[in-house]
């Protein structure tokens, strides 16, 4: 069914809103996926503070034009005829890494690149985001490896305070 030019401008309008507000954006092709599955896959992006929007590569054009997004050259040739859009609003990588797991167990959802701090950048570079750490979990090294010295250091008081008494 065709869309009438007040819904293509109402979607216009919200892929704008959320070009405004994302940290990052994930290009993937869902061809071939189940409804099912999608409906999973949103539910897990919800989560953790993502959103995932479908819509006409037209439609996406022209948002991104109007937004100020001047790379589409380099997005259109890797953009098959079905597209969604993964937006990273709360936190940069999730989506990369939250689409990289669901495209593991979906051999028909491909990952067709994005964008991460305002460039353009290829699959091979959204595949790298997805294997970093997560934020809390490297925060958490931070801490372990500025506890490990002084926790080292009384181990060896106390070793020092046993041999003396």
């Amino acid at each position: 069914m065709a869309l009438t030019k007040a819904q293509k401008t109402k979607q216009i309008e919200s892929i704008k809103e959320k070009v405004a507000e994302q940290k990052s954006v994930i290009f993937v092709d869902f061809a071939k996926v189940p409804s099912k599955e999608m409906f999973s896959l949103r539910k897990n992006l919800k989560e953790a503070g993502c959103r995932l929007k479908i819509a006409k590569k037209t439609l996406i054009r022209v948002a991104f034009g109007q937004s100020g997004i001047s790379f589409w050259n380099k997005i259109d040739p890797v953009v098959p005829g079905q597209l969604a859009l993964v937006f990273g609003i709360e936190d940069e990588i999730a989506p990369a890494r939250i689409a990289n797991n669901f495209r593991k167990t979906n051999e028909n959802f491909k990952i067709l690149g994005g964008i991460f701090e305002k460039r353009f950048i290829d699959q091979a570079k959204v595949m790298e985001l997805a294997t970093l750490p997560s934020r809390n979990e490297l925060l958490g090294r931070l801490v372990g490896s500025i506890y490990s010295p002084v926790s080292s250091f009384v181990r060896v008081l106390d070793k020092i305070a046993k041999r003396e008494v």
